[in-house]
C-alpha cells in the first residue's frame, strides 16, 4: 500500500491501542462504497429511497444525541493555553493525550479499522495536502469519498512526505455476541482534538459531520489555519464563485458566511438579473496563496457538499436541488410515504404525513420539526450543473472580491465595501450573526463570529488577525476589495427588506463593477455604499421606503454596535493588533462626527 515510514508507524500503534478485530485499507472505489451502504442498510442506520424519485440514494439516521458539531467539546490543545486564545477550549496537550488514550484503549474491539488516505484539493497538487484518517465508521467511510479525494493515488502521490494525521472512533467498542446499535456512539465522552504543533487530530465519541469528516473543518480549517499561518497563505470559511456579465468578462469571489447563512445559496446562485451567471468552485472552504501576480489565488479543497439541507428548495436554491435528484446521502431528513426526503422548506406545503428525522410517524398538526434543523445531505461537487470549469485547477483563480456577512436584522446595511484592506480586516474580526442551528447556542441571539471563524480558527483569534493584517502587507500584494453584506435586515414589522436568493446577485453586480472601476459610490461613516442609482433593481419590486432603509446608516445603532466590538475584542487583551483598535477609534469617531 506504502511505504511511508511515519505512516506504517503510526498505523501499528494505533492498531495496537484501539485492538480492531480487522484492518482495512480502503480504495476509495465504487465497489467500496457500494460495500459501505450495504453495511449501513444492514445495521439499521440507512434507507434506501426510491430509486424512481432518488436514484442512487439513502436517508441515513443519527443516534438523536449525535446531530451537530459539539463546540463544547472541540478543543485545541496548543503547548502554552495563550496561543489557543480565549475563543477556543484548551487543555494541556499532554494532559489531554493521555485522556484520548484511555478512551482509544481497546475501543475497536469487535469493529474494523479502516484507512482512509485522503488528499485535500486536487490529488498531487501543489498546494494541496494529504491526511489519513483511521476510523471505524462505514459511514465516514462513504462520507469521505464524497468529500475528499480518497484511495491508493493519495498514497502514491504521499510517497514518503509528511501528512496529517486524524484518528476517529465512534466510541463504542463491541463485546462478543454484543448487538451493535444502528448508529454507533458515545454519548458520554465526546472529544475533537487538535494538536496544532503536531498536526494531528483525534476524535472520539461521535459519528456525525465535522465530528468525523476530519478532512472537513478539522484539517480543511483548524489545522490548515496553522499550517496558512507558519506558511503565509489563507485557509478560510468561505464559498467561492465566478460571476462573469453579459459581456462575457468574469470575476472570482470569496464569501465569509456563518453556517446555515445561505453560504450553499449564494455560491449555487441563479441570477435574478439576465446575461449575469454565476458558476461555483466550492460552498464552505477556501484556501488561498499569492500568485506571482501578487494576486490571491483561491481553491476549494473538499470534493462534495455537506450541506443544510432545511430551507433548500427550488426558490431558494434550485441549482442545489438539481445537484440532489441522485447519488446523496441524506441525514436527519424526514421520510414520505413514498420512499422519498423531505426537510422543512423544502416545498410550500406541508405533507400530510412523513416519518420525521428520528423514524417516528409525523403529521402536520404536530408542533415539531420532521427534519431536524441541522438535517444535511452529502453530494459530489461534480453533480452540481454550475460547477466552474477551472474548480479543480491546482493553482487556484485569481480573487477579486472578499465578502463577509451574517444575519442581522438591524444595524448592518445591505452592502458596504471598506476602503482597504485593514479596514475590511476590522469588519471582517468585528462581524456578528445571529445564531442558526448549526452552532451551539439559542438560536436568534448575536454572537461575534470573526470571518465566520469562531468554531474554526485552529490559535488565538487575535493572533489570526495580526496575520490577515501581515498579509496584507505582502509585497507587490495586488489585494482584493472587501465587503460586509447583509441579506437578512427586517423593517419595524419585522419583514425581511430584501427577497435575497437570486435577487442578491444585484448586489453582486455592484461588486462587479467595483472592481472594474465603473459603479459609483458614497462616503458614509462606515464604509462605501452604493451611490443613489447604482444598484440595479430593474424588475424588481423593492419599495423606495424599503431601499432607503436597507442602505441607511444607523449610527446609533453602530455606535452602540462599536461598543460591543470594543468589549468584545478586549477580551484578547495585549495580541489585538494595535492596527483594530485604530479602526475601531477611527470608526467611532466618524460615526460621532455624524451624529
Amino acid at each position: 500500500m506504502t511505504k511511508n515510514a511515519k505512516l506504517q508507524d503510526w498505523l501499528k500503534q494505533a492498531v495496537a491501542m484501539c485492538q480492531p478485530d480487522r484492518v482495512r485499507w480502503c480504495d476509495g472505489s465504487k465497489a467500496e462504497y457500494d460495500e459501505m451502504i450495504d453495511l449501513l442498510l444492514r445495521s439499521g442506520a440507512a434507507l434506501k429511497l426510491d430509486p424512481r424519485r432518488r436514484p442512487h440514494s439513502y436517508l441515513v439516521r443519527s443516534d438523536p444525541g449525535d446531530v451537530a458539531r459539539v463546540e463544547d467539546r472541540t478543543f485545541i490543545c496548543s503547548e502554552h493555553e495563550q496561543d489557543a486564545g480565549p475563543t477556543n477550549n484548551w487543555r494541556d496537550p499532554a494532559e489531554m493525550k493521555a485522556t484520548l488514550t484511555g478512551l482509544f484503549t481497546g475501543c475497536m474491539r469487535g469493529r474494523t479499522l479502516y484507512v482512509i488516505p485522503f488528499s485535500m484539493g486536487p490529488i498531487g497538487s501543489p498546494i494541496a495536502y494529504a491526511g489519513v484518517q483511521l476510523t471505524d465508521s462505514p459511514y465516514v467511510v462513504a462520507n469521505m469519498r464524497i468529500m475528499t479525494r480518497t484511495g491508493q493515488p493519495v498514497l502514491d502521490a504521499l510517497g514518503d512526505r509528511d501528512f496529517v494525521p486524524c484518528l476517529h472512533s465512534v466510541g463504542m467498542p463491541l463485546n462478543p455476541g454484543q448487538k451493535d446499535a444502528a448508529w454507533p456512539c458515545n454519548t458520554d465522552h465526546k472529544y475533537i482534538v487538535h494538536f496544532p504543533e503536531t498536526r494531528e487530530i483525534w476524535s472520539f465519541g461521535s459519528g456525525y459531520g465535522g465530528n468525523a469528516l476530519l478532512g472537513k473543518k478539522c484539517l480543511a480549517l483548524r489545522i490548515a489555519t496553522v499550517m496558512a499561518r507558519d506558511e503565509g497563505w489563507l485557509a478560510e470559511h468561505m464559498l467561492i464563485l465566478k460571476l462573469t456579465n453579459p459581456a462575457g468578462r468574469s470575476h472570482y469571489i470569496c464569501g465569509a458566511f456563518p453556517s446555515a447563512c445561505g453560504k450553499t445559496n449564494l455560491a449555487m446562485m441563479r441570477p435574478a438579473l439576465a446575461g449575469w451567471k454565476v458558476e461555483t468552485l466550492g460552498d464552505d472552504i477556501a484556501w488561498m496563496r499569492f500568485g506571482d501576480d501578487g494576486r490571491l489565488y483561491a481553491f476549494n479543497p473538499e470534493a462534495g457538499f455537506f450541506g443544510v439541507a432545511p430551507g433548500t428548495n427550488e426558490r431558494s436554491n434550485p441549482n442545489a436541488m438539481t445537484t440532489l435528484r441522485e447519488d446523496v446521502i441524506f441525514t436527519n431528513c424526514a421520510l414520505t410515504p413514498d420512499g422519498d426526503v423531505w426537510w422543512e422548506e423544502m416545498t410550500d406545503a406541508l405533507p400530510e404525513r412523513l416519518t420525521d428525522w428520528r423514524g417516528q410517524p409525523w403529521t402536520r398538526d404536530l408542533k415539531t420539526n420532521a427534519a431536524h434543523p441541522n438535517a444535511r445531505f452529502t453530494v459530489s461537487a461534480s453533480q452540481c450543473p454550475v460547477m466552474a470549469p477551472e474548480w479543480q485547477n491546482p493553482h487556484g483563480v485569481p480573487i477579486s472580491a472578499i465578502l463577509f456577512g451574517g444575519r442581522r436584522a438591524t444595524v448592518v446595511p445591505l452592502v458596504q465595501e471598506a476602503w482597504d484592506w485593514n479596514y475590511g480586516t476590522f469588519l471582517g474580526s468585528t462581524m456578528g450573526s445571529e445564531k442558526t442551528a448549526a452552532a451551539t447556542g439559542k438560536v436568534g441571539v448575536l454572537r461575534r463570529d470573526p470571518m465566520a471563524m469562531l468554531p474554526f480558527c485552529g490559535y488565538n483569534m487575535a493572533d489570526y488577525w495580526a496575520h490577515w493584517l501581515r498579509i496584507g502587507k505582502h509585497s507587490g500584494a495586488r489585494l482584493p476589495r472587501m465587503y460586509l453584506v447583509n441579506w437578512f435586515r427586517k423593517g419595524a414589522g419585522g419583514d425581511y427588506l430584501w427577497p435575497g436568493f437570486g435577487e442578491n446577485a444585484r448586489v453582486l453586480k455592484w461588486i462587479f463593477e467595483r472592481c472594474e472601476g465603473t459603479a459609483k459610490a458614497v462616503e458614509t461613516p462606515i464604509g462605501r455604499l452604493p451611490a443613489e442609482g447604482e444598484l440595479d433593481l430593474s424588475g424588481m419590486d423593492v419599495s423606495r421606503e424599503d431601499l432607503a432603509e436597507l442602505l441607511h446608516v444607523d449610527t446609533a445603532g453602530w455606535l452602540g454596535d462599536a461598543a460591543e466590538m470594543r468589549e468584545y475584542l478586549a477580551q484578547f487583551g495585549s495580541r489585538v493588533p494595535t492596527e483594530l483598535w485604530a479602526e475601531l477609534e477611527a470608526l467611532e469617531n466618524r460615526l460621532k462626527a455624524s451624529a
